[in-house]
């Protein structure tokens, strides 16, 4: 089968890749990403002379490079990692995120319903669990729950889901949906919570929070994101949803006091010394309380869990950070200072 991987490049497409290309060698592997900002190829350069994987540079916003890349590789399936996914640059700059997450979701459909026709091949839309809005302090979001999206990212998102599902009950298009809490682990490009944090107390910079950091999130290792998927792609029910959490809830300030506890204990500092570079900086707008997902049907339909502990994998992307200068310095470009200048200096 020759499967077609959107946004390859990025933090959780390149961890797929990277863990099922050397693993797959019956299927042959397609990275089609436009290489923005958050792409980095240096993240897949592992597979990248592997002979099941080939790359092209596509933007899926482009429907004439869409229809020539399906000319080109003849994907028999299609997994859907590409978007823009940063809430933050969503409220600065939304057009980006109509364009590459509903426009480009609406090309790839449209190229994937005229070649493959009804009944044929599989379109697994990777979605997210903020399309549901935000809970209260109890609850949790199950596959039916009523889409109630709060920033441009997720408002994208959620109309990305409906086009997918409209296309499989219009069409006849065989499509897999998945929608996914919080993801963390290497390769995630250092613009979110995790490898801010985890670089800024290393280099003794300013540790940047959300208003209080209070805010809580359901925590997912990205590979065991990853197999999740895969178990879908291969197991799941055509035309079905599917949640994919980690059973992990933290707030947002506990989060950043345990990667000061990690950091500390590797450069035998005290916990204290990090901890005091907490700087509270002025909250998003909309910003959503809590997350969590109920991963009840995936665990029970397809026997799928999470490997990793909060403990273990936290530890294990903590360390990653720290011991890879030569991608963090790939992906520090200026324009990555000149945002974190704006969106966290700027904001304290």
């Amino acid at each position: 089968m020759r499967i077609m991987v959107t946004g390859g490049a990025g933090f959780i497409g390149a961890n797929f890749l990277n863990l099922l290309v050397p693993r797959h060698g019956e299927h042959h592997f397609i990275n089609a990403d436009k290489l923005t900002y958050a792409a980095n190829l240096g993240s897949v350069a592992g597979i990248a002379e592997a002979e099941n994987y080939s790359f092209v540079q596509l933007d899926i916003a482009d429907a004439k490079a869409v229809a020539e890349a399906f000319e080109e590789y003849k994907p028999d399936a299609l997994v859907h990692f590409a978007a823009e996914s940063h809430v933050d640059r969503s409220i600065e700059g939304p057009r980006a995120f109509i364009e590459s997450n509903i426009i480009g979701t609406f090309n790839l459909l449209e190229e994937a319903r005229k070649r493959w026709g009804k009944g044929n091949g599989l379109f697994h839309h990777v979605s997210t669990d903020e399309v549901y809005g935000s809970l209260g302090d109890t609850g949790m979001f199950v596959e039916d729950t009523r889409y109630d999206p709060s920033s441009p990212y997720s408002a994208s998102k959620a109309s990305s889901d409906h086009l997918v599902r409209a296309y499989h009950r219009t069409y006849g298009l065989p499509v897999k949906i998945t929608n996914c809490s919080n993801n963390y682990g290497p390769l995630q490009f250092p613009e979110k919570l995790i490898p801010v944090i985890t670089l800024n107390a290393a280099e003794g910079k300013p540790l940047p929070v959300y208003g209080e950091g209070l805010n809580v999130r359901d925590w997912l290792y990205v590979t065991d994101h990853c197999e999740a998927i895969w178990k879908v792609v291969n197991e799941g029910r055509v035309g079905d949803t599917y949640n994919i959490g980690g059973n992990n809830e933290v707030r947002n300030i506990d989060v950043v006091k345990i990667i000061c506890k990690l950091v500390a204990q590797r450069q035998g500092k005290p916990t204290s010394e990090l901890e005091s570079l907490i700087t509270y900086v002025k909250d998003r707008p909309g910003h959503d309380l809590r997350y969590a997902i109920d991963a009840t049907k995936i665990e029970t339909e397809l026997n799928w869990s999470p490997a990793e502990t909060f403990e273990t994998g936290f530890r294990k992307t903590v360390h990653w950070y720290l011991e890879h200068p030569e991608w963090i310095g790939q992906v520090r470009s200026g324009e990555y200072r000149n945002w974190i200048e704006k969106n966290y200096t700027n904001r304290a």
